[in-house]
């Protein structure tokens, strides 16, 4: 790690009072609890703010943290924790962009089928259930493995293992079914 102390040297440091190895852990994951913040509020300023005030309560709970597990995924653990208590306040604003829509206009260019393809597929696992949903996003937005994704949610392997094959199963009836709505047009 260039030299730079492991996350457990940084955790001692900051908790015996050298408050700027903080530093080091928010480098080190800032960007898997901004990618959290993305999947769960889709807009990069957002995300920000969604980051900073995570790490500001691993800040404020490091003493909490007792290595059962590795400190990324205890960090994780708040903020997807923290991405759903502040989902559930805001529940009653959450409306699609009406401006994101763009039907099948014969000049659409390939970035903007990529983007459209991207938003067919983010609704789509918006729709699911929302523990399949949750386990879709962790498994293949963020890159998290099965035992990484129990860790965080408290499911069972064999429980995310079951939601994602049918959260998928899911998928690809709607996509499937949207493609040949938009088809049919």
């Amino acid at each position: 790690m260039n030299g730079e102390p492991s996350d457990e040297e940084a955790i001692a440091r900051v908790l015996d009072g050298d408050t700027e190895a903080f530093a080091i852990l928010v480098r080190r994951h800032q960007r898997r609890v901004l990618r959290v913040g993305l999947g769960f509020f889709h807009d990069e300023e957002e995300a920000a703010d969604f980051a900073q005030d995570v790490f500001v309560k691993a800040y404020t709970a490091l003493g909490s943290f007792q290595g059962k597990s590795q400190f990324s995924t205890w960090l994780l653990r708040i903020a997807y924790n923290s991405a759903v208590n502040l989902k559930k306040r805001r529940r009653s604003e959450a409306r699609l962009d009406p401006e994101l829509d763009i039907e099948g206009d014969p000049g659409v260019d390939e970035s903007q089928l990529r983007e459209e393809s991207a938003r067919a597929v983010r609704e789509a696992v918006a729709g699911l259930p929302p523990k399949q949903a949750l386990c879709v996003e962790l498994c293949f937005y963020y890159d998290l493995t099965y035992p990484e994704i129990s860790e965080i949610t408290g499911f069972p392997v064999n429980t995310i293992k079951s939601h994602v094959f049918r959260a998928k199963r899911l998928l690809r009836e709607r996509l499937g079914e949207a493609k040949e709505a938009r088809d049919a047009v």
